[in-house]
């Protein structure tokens, strides 16, 4: 049925046509156009970049927490060594009068003892001193003692933090043999975008907690998991307010898990149509937003104009099927860890 027809049957009821004639003109009565529905290529690549990417992310957690622990153990074995210092010299004096005087015995005592109040108030004098010289060189001996644990567990750190450069070195690789596919090379990367995102919540060693799709995806009839759900309010709260859709059944990747959002480049809602102009502007800044606060939000990937961003691999030259929403020319696709 034509406008004009549907118009024409609601004559009977002027303010209904004219409503559905303004909605049919402006296009409101339509959904807006959905993204590319399988993000990211083949179902082979996009499980290559998610295992590539939370490898560096998970790599990166571990190495980073354990060269705080280094600095921490680092921090202590200085406070012990100094502690040394001043413990050697005070048994070294012990060490030098014992050898100078010598240890007074029972007999001597007597001797050197005008009456029995005075070898008792001697005996317990030296009885004081050796109290004292053992302590100092039980002292002497437990920071000796905690010294050599503090440069074994140092030691361990520096073992562990090799471990996981070996390992970032091995998904970067990984990262790049899955790209070679659908990319060229280098990109060139955008501008924009403030690195002003209030950090997700992590755990205590510096890692990401596990999540589900547990929260309602503010964009769909859906669910997200939270830290997606940080990551949209902190960009609008950036001011990125433009046409975003998070979850969808269909496909794979990671829009059925409630950790991926397409944010449209175009205002109300997705345009078959490669952006330019503000849009274009928008959406580099927009893309350039999410790179700079990977670390803050845990961002896994970001897609936008032909280039992918992961954080082993930088941007990258990315090419998808030829359309707008292939090569991701009129949204920016967000993967969460």
């Amino acid at each position: 049925m034509s406008r004009i027809s549907l118009i024409r049957r609601l004559g009977a009821r002027p303010l209904t046509a004219l409503l559905v004639a303004v909605a049919l003109v402006l296009g409101l009565a339509a959904a807006p156009a959905s993204a590319e529905p399988n993000e990211g290529g083949s179902k082979q690549l996009r499980e290559a970049l998610e295992a590539a990417a939370k490898g560096h992310i998970e790599a990166k957690a571990k190495l980073d927490n354990s060269k705080r622990r280094q600095q921490t153990l680092a921090g202590q074995l200085k406070t012990v060594e100094e502690r040394l210092v001043g413990l050697t010299a005070q048994v070294g004096e012990v060490a030098a009068q014992s050898y100078r005087l010598g240890r007074m015995s029972v007999p001597a005592l007597l001797i050197q003892s005008a009456s029995p109040e005075a070898f008792l108030h001697r005996a317990a004098e030296l009885d004081v001193m050796a109290q004292r010289d053992g302590r100092k060189l039980r002292e002497l001996t437990d920071a000796r003692t905690e010294a050599s644990q503090a440069k074994i567990a140092i030691d361990i750190e520096v073992r562990e933090q090799q471990k996981q450069l070996a390992v970032l070195a091995k998904k970067k690789r990984d990262a790049e043999k899955a790209l070679a596919a659908v990319s060229s090379g280098a990109g060139s990367g955008f501008s924009g975008g403030s690195a002003s995102a209030r950090p997700a919540p992590r755990n205590s060693d510096g890692s990401w907690p596990s999540e589900s799709c547990s929260v309602n995806d503010p964009t769909t009839s859906g669910c997200i998991t939270p830290r997606t759900l940080h990551a949209l309010q902190q960009a609008k709260a950036a001011g990125y307010k433009r046409y975003v859709s998070c979850y969808r059944s269909g496909g794979s990747g990671e829009h059925p898990k409630g950790r991926a959002c397409d944010f449209s480049a175009a205002t109300n809602g997705f345009k078959d149509e490669t952006a330019t102009g503000g849009d274009k502007a928008y959406g580099d800044s927009l893309a350039n937003y999410f790179k700079n606060n990977a670390s803050r939000l845990g961002v896994l990937y970001v897609i936008w104009y032909r280039q992918i961003w992961m954080p082993n691999t930088g941007w990258r030259a990315y090419s998808g099927s030829g359309s707008p929403a292939a090569d991701h020319t009129n949204h920016v696709h967000l993967s969460m860890y």
